[in-house]
């Protein structure tokens, strides 16, 4: 597998910035919010511009929530969903980030090993991610009167389904655009040799 060229890093940073942008900004409607995905597929297609690219993605995400809470006439700091825990979303993200990266290491092309190996990898950052996501909000929100080692637990629970249900879907997608990638550049490089 040639390694990433820097037209195809731009390429993979642009899509995930649309990908955010479009999805976060309705992360209060129907539309799944992708965030975590990005991240995740961030830390495989962009370990090299990690310095920059992360916290850009991280600038992103922080922009439009305050657009989607501002433009909804409220308060930034009043919202729901916003605590002093939101800062936790920082480490949280970085452990999607860095999931991808972990993948990303060493790839040497679609098996069914690295299957496996992305798969244990998106469920364990998503553990860690939902670990500090949620950690953050509930221990630090006024909208839960008397947090509860048990009542956070069955938070956790709750709502680690879903959200690991969201990341796989946009990780899985992303993979098969992947896979298809590379059956495409075989074909290509089978039809030079058979050129020559």
């Amino acid at each position: 597998m040639s390694p990433i060229t820097t037209t195809q890093r731009a390429t993979a940073l642009t899509c995930l910035v649309l990908l955010m942008a479009a999805t976060r900004l309705n992360h209060f409607a129907a539309i799944p919010d992708a965030s975590w995905a990005v991240f995740f597929i961030g830390g495989f297609y962009l370990r090299a511009w990690t310095r920059w690219a992360f916290p850009l993605l991280m600038a992103l995400a922080v922009l439009v929530d305050w657009v989607v809470i501002h433009r909804a006439g409220l308060d930034f700091w009043q919202h729901y969903c916003v605590s002093p825990g939101y800062w936790m979303l920082l480490p949280a993200y970085f452990a999607m980030w860095a999931g991808g990266m972990l993948l990303g290491h060493g790839y040497q092309g679609a098996h069914w090993s690295t299957l496996g190996k992305a798969a244990l990898l998106l469920l364990a950052s998503v553990a860690v991610c939902h670990l500090f996501a949620q950690g953050g909000f509930y221990w630090t929100t006024r909208n839960v009167a008397s947090p509860t080692v048990g009542g956070w637990l069955q938070n956790y629970a709750d709502w680690f389904g879903p959200y690991l249900g969201t990341a796989a879907l946009y990780a899985g997608l992303a993979a098969a655009l992947q896979v298809a990638r590379e059956q495409v550049g075989k074909l290509r490089q089978v039809q030079r040799d058979i050129r020559r």
